[in-house]
Formats: C-alpha cells, sequence, structure tokens
C-alpha cells in the first residue's frame, strides 16, 4: 500500500482529528513561532500553553535545566491570561485547518469551570484540556491530580459548564494512575491525557545549590518515556473512553509504541525543543509505518501490543 492511501483520521469521543498527533501544552506556546518553520494544518491538534483565568507571573528563574536525556521546568504556568488568549493568540491559530485545545488551569474547581465558560463560546476552540496538577487552595494545596475526589470535583465541574470534549491530563505522580482515569471517567470526561512531567531536582555540586529557583520541576523527555508507556498501556486496559499518550515521544517509532500501548492519540512535548520539525515528521512516519505493513489506519494498531515470547 502507498502511504497516499492510508487515511490518518483520528477520533477522540466526539473530537475528530486529521491525523493522531498533537503537540504538548507548554512547549508549542501558541503556534506562531513553529508557523513560519510549517504549516500548522499538518498537525492533528495544537494543544496551547496552560491558559488560567488572570494572568500569572510564573516561578522566578532559574527554571530550566537539562538532564541527561530530557529537562526539568519549573515555568510555573505563566500566561497573559483567558481573556489575552481570546483577543490576541486564537485569531491567528484559527487560520489554520487543525484542531486547538486549550489547557486549562486554576486553584479552585470554580476556576476551571469559569474558564470553561468562557471558552465555551469561543470560535476556533475545539476541545479543553484540564491541567489538574495544580495546588488546590481550598484543600491544603494539595494537587487535584494527587486525590481521587478532587479529581473527580474538577472534571464534573468542568463537565457541567461545557458541552466541548474534555481531556483531563493526569499526573504520573500517583501510586496507581488508573485510579484518577476511572475518576475522570465517571465524571463525565471524553479523554484522558498522560503523562504530564514527573517530579524532579538538580544539584549544581560546585556551588551547593539547586539548580531550580523552585527545587523542584517536572521531569520530560525521552528519558521518562518508559514510564509514560507503562501507563498509557495500564490506564487504556483499565478504561472505555480514549487515551492519549505523552511522555518522550521524539520520533515516529516513539509514537507507534504508544499507539500498540493502548493510545489512541499522541502528544509531543519536549521534542519540539531537540527538532522543531519532529511533529510532522512523526505523521509521515506513522503514515509509512502504516503503508509498509499494507494497514489502513491508526486504529489498526492501537492496543495490538504483544507479549513477548
Amino acid at each position: 500500500m502507498t502511504a497516499g492511501r492510508v487515511d490518518l483520521t483520528t477520533r477522540i469521543g466526539r473530537l475528530t482529528l486529521s491525523n493522531p498527533v498533537m503537540t504538548a501544552s507548554g512547549t508549542f506556546a501558541f503556534g506562531r513561532e513553529f508557523a513560519e518553520l510549517y504549516d500548522l494544518s499538518l498537525l492533528g491538534a495544537i494543544v496551547v500553553k496552560g491558559t488560567s483565568l488572570e494572568p500569572r507571573r510564573g516561578n522566578p528563574p532559574p527554571r530550566i535545566f537539562e538532564t541527561a536525556s530530557g529537562m526539568l521546568n519549573a515555568i510555573g504556568l505563566q500566561n497573559d491570561g483567558v481573556r489575552s488568549f481570546l483577543d490576541e493568540k486564537l485569531p491567528f491559530l484559527r487560520q489554520f485547518d487543525t484542531r486547538v485545545i486549550v489547557n486549562i488551569v486554576g486553584n479552585r474547581a470554580g476556576e476551571y469551570a469559569e474558564l470553561a465558560r468562557i471558552l465555551h463560546d469561543a470560535q476556533g476552540v475545539d476541545a479543553l484540556e484540564i491541567n489538574i496538577s495544580c495546588p488546590n487552595v481550598e484543600h491544603g494545596h494539595a494537587e487535584f491530580a494527587g486525590d481521587p475526589s478532587a479529581t473527580f470535583t474538577v472534571v464534573d465541574a468542568v463537565r457541567k459548564a461545557t458541552s466541548k470534549p474534555i481531556l483531563p491530563k493526569l499526573s504520573p505522580n500517583v501510586t496507581d494512575i488508573r485510579v484518577f482515569a476511572r475518576a475522570c471517567e465517571e465524571a463525565g470526561a471524553d479523554a484522558v491525557s498522560l503523562i504530564n512531567t514527573l517530579v524532579g531536582t538538580a544539584i549544581d555540586i560546585r556551588t551547593r545549590r539547586f539548580r531550580l529557583a523552585n527545587v523542584t520541576g517536572g521531569l520530560s523527555g525521552p528519558c521518562i518515556k518508559p514510564v509514560a508507556l507503562r501507563m498509557v498501556y495500564q490506564t487504556a486496559q483499565a478504561v472505555r473512553i480514549p487515551v492519549v499518550g505523552i511522555g518522550g515521544i521524539v520520533t515516529a517509532e516513539d509514537a507507534v509504541e504508544f499507539l500498540l500501548a493502548g493510545a489512541t492519540a499522541v502528544q509531543v512535548g519536549t521534542g519540539n525543543f531537540v527538532n522543531p520539525m519532529a511533529a510532522p515528521e512523526i505523521v509521515e512516519g506513522i503514515k509509512g509505518y502504516l503503508a509498509e505493513r499494507g494497514l489502513n489506519s491508526p486504529s489498526d494498531i492501537i492496543g495490538k501490543v504483544e507479549k513477548a515470547i
């Protein structure tokens, strides 16, 4: 089969993508810089930088440090707020034939719900990704992502505020990620995205100081791929809703591994910093992989991993 006959159309619940490759929130800004390199319409979806009700200044520097096969970041969800996104960023994204997914962040369930209500009527916003790895100020600043009941509460609040597809983004910093995925499914999520970053740190032995002003940061990149792949596989077995795989995806081979593990689609994150052309190259790589094997669609390989002999 030729690559031209492969149909990469991907459905995540009620959301239809031209292909299963998205860019991960926080690694692609709002697309403007990458649009200088290639047509953003080549992507299945763009997941924009985390967006809050009001502007956030983020954490003080230093807040990024490169590690072996990855990076630590403690940006602190710096952004200009939802009104700036709607007025200044969204109009630019509307010119491309790709889905726009807004990653929303908040400190209270009510903030997430208010964001969902504001974005509900926005033309060009196709879905919401709920970043639940944020402190819940109403319950001792513990992360929503660390408590299944809190996870349910925030997803349920967003579900009641909008009919747009919603995809909670799950944290790997838990005992059993499947419990949280089930809570999201029960609360009405259309899919789940996983994984978010692992918590890590680094120290400069010459100065005896932490590398990050925040002490800890989110670890991402190829170094977390085995962990992400395992969690995607486990989650896909535990829920009926689609799973979006994230974590260390740099090549088409990486993406195919996640599809075989049970992911319906994937997100490219840190790989965008290493190779700005990574996402469109992965789209073509998936198409070539399927064509070489006489397969018609990504759905032909989703969850088709087999045990080692």
